[in-house]
């Protein structure tokens, strides 16, 4: 697995936010992905992209949970409507690292990133990322990268 150190730019999207427990975010995000989607397909001059899950870290996760937006890449000019909300990613140096394989097993890439940053004296900063790649019934296939936001 790679990591590396990028300089990152936004990326603008259409987003649901939720409150997530740690653990229960792959049961928390179909409702708000929906409504961006059926946000969209509402609205088929919008031009779309990924999906994009934002965390946003805070102190004790594990205890509070967090919030995430759930969302799909849109034009930069979208500014949000009914219940969707324009949302981007933060622009800065990150560790990326591209997951290859079923969802069910990007936790270890999460890790591989974790371990990259002691290693290399990097703090995660305030929040981290994920794009998902173009889907196919094939899960060995399937591409996400991750971004962890550096302080």
């Amino acid at each position: 697995m790679t990591v590396e150190l990028r300089t990152v730019t936004t990326i603008p999207f259409a987003a649901v936010r939720a409150h997530c427990r740690l653990g229960e975010i792959s049961r928390s995000f179909k409702a708000p992905l929906d409504q961006v989607w059926a946000y969209l397909r509402a609205h088929p001059a919008l031009k779309r992209g990924h999906n994009v899950f934002l965390y946003h870290h805070v102190a004790d996760a594990a205890r509070d949970g967090l919030d995430v937006d759930f969302g799909v890449e849109v034009d930069p000019a979208f500014t949000g409507a009914d219940g969707v909300t324009r949302a981007e990613t933060p622009a800065g140096e990150a560790a990326v690292a591209v997951h290859r394989g079923p969802y069910g097993e990007m936790h270890v890439t999460h890790a591989a990133i974790h371990a990259w940053c002691r290693e290399h004296g990097r703090t995660i900063g305030a929040a981290s990322w994920e794009v998902y790649g173009d889907w196919t019934d094939d899960p060995a296939q399937l591409e996400t990268t991750i971004y962890y936001l550096l302080a």
